[in-house]
């Protein structure tokens, strides 16, 4: 009998579920990033034209780590997106909410 080779977990497929309601999805138009020593947080608002107010949608909490592999990813992905349909337009950045207790 051969032996059983260990499988690679970097190879394994990864089997995601979504629910339905996760799968449509929150449009969002403004991101807060926030940190602290050990963690990230990503708020997601939308915001109205006019609208003096608004509330944050979702927030993801992430470490220093996978807060980097996501800039990584979504690097790769804006490269690939402007490869095949042409330079994504940006604006100006129009200050900076600074909430007490994290760095912006």
């Amino acid at each position: 009998m051969e032996p059983t080779k260990k499988q690679d977990p970097a190879e394994r497929p990864l089997s995601v579920e979504i629910d339905e309601a996760t799968a449509r999805g929150i449009y969002t138009n403004l991101a807060l990033i926030t940190h602290s020593e050990t963690e990230f947080l990503l708020d997601f608002l939308f915001l109205q034209p006019q609208a003096p107010k608004t509330k944050v949608l979702a927030r993801l909490v992430s470490s220093p780590v996978h807060a980097k592999r996501l800039l990584w990813a979504l690097q790769d992905n804006i490269q690939k997106y402007e490869a095949r349909f042409g330079s994504i337009a940006t604006g100006e950045n129009h200050g900076e909410v600074r909430p007490s207790g994290f760095y912006q």
